[in-house]
């Protein structure tokens, strides 16, 4: 079960976290926009940029961690962010193409990347698919992946870090090891993604292992901001 979760976990890794945040935190419910609202992108990313998660636990009812994300490098074509969980000594390096999709964090590796990203330009109706290979640098293990995304509405969406007009997109994915097809990690995904702020505010994780829920987080923006 423990690598069904770590494998399962991996489209939380932009914005996921396991430390205590105050209990009772509940979060306004979203609400879709009457009409679709012309969204302006933010400037391109740069060092110092940041966002801050909080994530909770469905399962338990319980908030569960705060994550902070800051960028600490750009090049044409790559992203590296540091990540940090509050109150654990927990630093780490992921490292997106500038799509914001995931191309390794250690131990792993995604050929060509792991699909939790977006496709430009985003519009109500667009779709795309992915598939590649995650591939475990520790142990040799390569995990197959294929998945599809669609942009399915705009919204509304307001986080304790304020309100937001994003493009609610949907995505589904499916996981098996090399070494043994008959296992399969199933993953369902709601993203809320803001281009005001270059990222996603709010997403909705569900993974299935073998047809067994192991993961139903909530993660929603609390913070975010630029190097001053």
């Amino acid at each position: 079960m423990c690598r069904y979760a770590v494998v399962g976990a991996i489209f939380l890794l932009a914005g996921s976290a396991w430390a205590q945040s105050p209990s009772g935190a509940t979060a306004p419910s979203p609400t879709s926009a009457d009409a679709a609202k012309p969204v302006l992108a933010m400037e391109e990313p740069l060092p110092g940029d940041f966002w801050t998660y909080e994530v909770r636990d469905e399962i338990s009812g319980k908030v569960t961690a705060t994550r902070t994300n800051v960028v600490t490098e750009v090049s044409s074509s790559e992203i590296s962010v540091r990540y940090n969980i509050a109150g654990k000594e927990t630093d780490g390096l992921n490292v997106y193409d500038r799509s914001w999709n995931l191309k390794s964090s250690a131990p792993w590796k995604y050929r060509p990347h792991e699909g939790s990203g977006i496709t430009s330009p985003l519009k109500v109706g667009a779709n795309w698919s992915f598939a590649g290979d995650n591939v475990n640098g520790d142990n040799g293990n390569i995990w197959k992946q294929t998945g599809q995304s669609k942009v399915v509405g705009q919204e509304t969406i307001t986080t304790k870090a304020g309100t937001f007009d994003t493009f609610k997109i949907e995505t589904v994915a499916s996981r098996h090891p090399t070494k043994d097809p008959t296992r399969k990690v199933e993953i369902t995904q709601q993203t809320w993604y803001a281009p005001a702020i270059d990222h996603w505010v709010k997403r909705i994780l569900v993974t299935r292992a073998d047809k067994h829920l192991v993961v139903n987080n909530t993660i929603e923006l609390i913070e975010y901001g630029r190097k001053k």
